[in-house]
C-alpha cells in the first residue's frame, strides 16, 4: 500500500462521518476534533502507522471537503533518528517530482536529521520517524509521498494484509 491508499481510505472514512462531525462541531468543536482524530488513528492502525489529521489554522476544521486531503502527519517509528538512505536522495527526489521547490536540511540537532521541502503555499517536513504534509495533496505531492513511504519509511513491507 502507499500514501495514495492510506489517504484514500482516510478520506473515505472521514467523508462517511461528516454528518456526525458537523453536528459535533455545532455542539462542541473539541469533541468533533476528537472524533476526527479517532478516525485517523483507526485508519493508521491498519497500516501500522499513526495518522494525525491537523488543523493548523482557525476555520480549517470547517472545510469538510478537504478532510484527509491536506495537513496530515504520518508517524512511522518514533525511535528512528536516521534515514535508511542518504538525505541527498530525499532532496533530489523532491526536486525531481515537485519541481521548483526549496529543499533544506532541518531539525539537525541532538544527533537527529531531517529535510524540509518548502514551496509556495506549503511545506513537507520529513523526519526519520515521520512525515508532515502542510499542503493540499495534489498529484505531485501524492507521488512524492508515495515514494517516501515506499523507499524512506518502507511502509509496504510493514502493512497488515486486508485478508488477515
Amino acid at each position: 500500500m502507499s500514501f495514495s491508499a492510506i489517504t484514500a481510505e482516510l478520506q473515505k472514512q472521514l467523508k462517511s462521518s461528516i454528518p456526525q462531525i458537523r453536528l459535533l462541531l455545532k455542539r462542541n468543536p473539541a469533541i468533533a476534533y476528537t472524533k476526527i482524530t479517532e478516525i485517523g488513528s483507526l485508519v493508521g492502525t491498519r497500516y501500522k502507522v499513526q495518522l494525525v489529521v491537523n488543523f493548523p489554522h482557525r476555520g480549517k476544521i470547517e472545510e469538510f471537503d478537504l478532510y484527509g486531503r491536506r495537513d496530515l502527519s504520518i508517524i512511522v517509528d518514533r525511535q528512528r533518528k536516521h534515514f535508511p538512505i542518504q538525505r541527498i536522495a530525499i532532496k533530489d527526489k523532491a526536486k525531481e517530482i515537485l519541481g521548483d521547490v526549496q529543499v533544506d536540511d532541518a531539525y539537525m540537532y541532538e544527533g537527529k536529521e531531517g529535510v524540509r521541502v518548502s514551496f509556495e503555499g506549503g511545506r513537507i517536513d520529513i523526519l526519520p520517524h515521520s512525515v508532515h504534509i502542510w499542503y493540499i495533496f495534489d498529484d505531485r505531492v501524492t507521488r512524492y509521498c508515495d515514494w517516501l513511504l515506499d523507499v524512506v519509511y518502507e511502509v509496504p513491507s510493514r502493512l497488515i494484509s486486508s485478508k488477515e
